[in-house]
């Protein structure tokens, strides 16, 4: 474990009963970064994230974060983090002020006045400090939340989906945030399904079936993708569509409004399938760098191959 890592892990497995929830996970995150887990529902980022932060205790494997082995020192590492799940989990009857005064008093921190003014200033609540939270919009809240997590000012933070139903103004307002915090050193590990938010990190990891398949930055992501993208845009595309539908060489079709994108990983199949199409007045079609979008769709397929950053 070096000094410039927040978390280092090795090979770490959960099962719930018979079902493996994750299998052999290896990650490392550096202090101050934004680390993106993404992957379906049921795939292991929450059992992943408990696991890598001490608290829940692996069934094989090791590690370390903030210094701490992740089994032997889970306590510890506890008193470093803070956690912010995706449901609202403080008082509505109480004020923005008196939730945090209420969470300060029972941790016992000291100096807590100061350590509430701190907070409010720093995530800018202070001008609705005395607004009761049952009143506050879903952004609003979310910032409450994070209030709440950073107040006895920790090292590490999980968010679990911390931006679900919220507005797109209020979602950029909160990632703005993250990224004042990471600037000053806090490490994040966010589980996210919004790709505007995928790109925003760091790092991201992909994790599926309890494996996580693929590690990097956004743009490492598509570059070591396997897969080749067409766009294709103009009228008729769901005749289009339907068209290609089992070709050889064509795995997936998204659509993206106006335009489709069309997807496989054997390039020469793919184009050579498309070239009937080219010259049809109808729609125009191009090859492009495929998304972050389509390399996390196609990586959801059971018979995807693996990538690595």
């Amino acid at each position: 474990m070096t000094e410039s890592y927040a978390i280092d892990v090795n090979n770490l497995s959960k099962k719930f009963g018979t079902k493996i929830a994750v299998d052999k996970l290896s990650l490392k995150i550096k202090k101050g970064e934004i680390f993106g887990f993404l992957g379906p529902n049921g795939s292991g980022k929450t059992t992943s994230i408990r696991m890598l932060c001490g608290l829940l205790t692996p069934d094989s494997g090791e590690g370390h974060a903030l210094g701490y082995d992740i089994v032997t020192e889970s306590r510890l590492i506890k008193q470093k983090i803070g956690y912010m799940t995706q449901r609202f989990g403080l008082y509505d009857d109480l004020t923005i002020k008196e939730n945090l005064l209420f969470i300060g008093r029972i941790y016992q921190m000291s100096d807590l006045a100061s350590r509430v003014k701190n907070t409010l200033d720093q995530l800018g609540l202070s001008s609705r400090q005395n607004q009761l939270a049952s009143s506050l919009s879903g952004g609003w809240k979310q910032r409450l939340a994070l209030a709440a997590c950073m107040l006895h000012e920790p090292e590490l933070l999980l968010l679990d989906e911390p931006t679900a139903g919220v507005d797109p103004k209020a979602r950029r307002d909160f990632w703005e945030e993250i990224h004042l915090l990471a600037a000053q050193g806090v490490t994040f590990l966010v589980s996210t399904h919004y790709m505007d938010e995928a790109e925003r990190c760091h790092q991201l990891g992909y994790i599926c079936y309890g494996k996580l398949l693929a590690t990097g930055t956004p743009k490492q992501l598509i570059e070591n993708s396997t897969i080749h993208t067409w766009k294709a845009s103009g009228e008729k595309l769901n005749d289009l569509a339907l068209a290609l539908q089992e070709q050889p060489g064509v795995e997936m079709i998204t659509r993206f409004g106006t335009e489709i994108h069309i997807i496989g990983a054997n390039e020469k199949q793919l184009t050579h399938t498309l070239e009937p199409y080219l010259n049809n007045p109808d729609y125009t079609l191009v090859p492009v760098k495929p998304l972050l979008e389509d390399v996390f769709i196609y990586l959801m397929k059971p018979d995807s191959n693996e990538v690595s950053a």
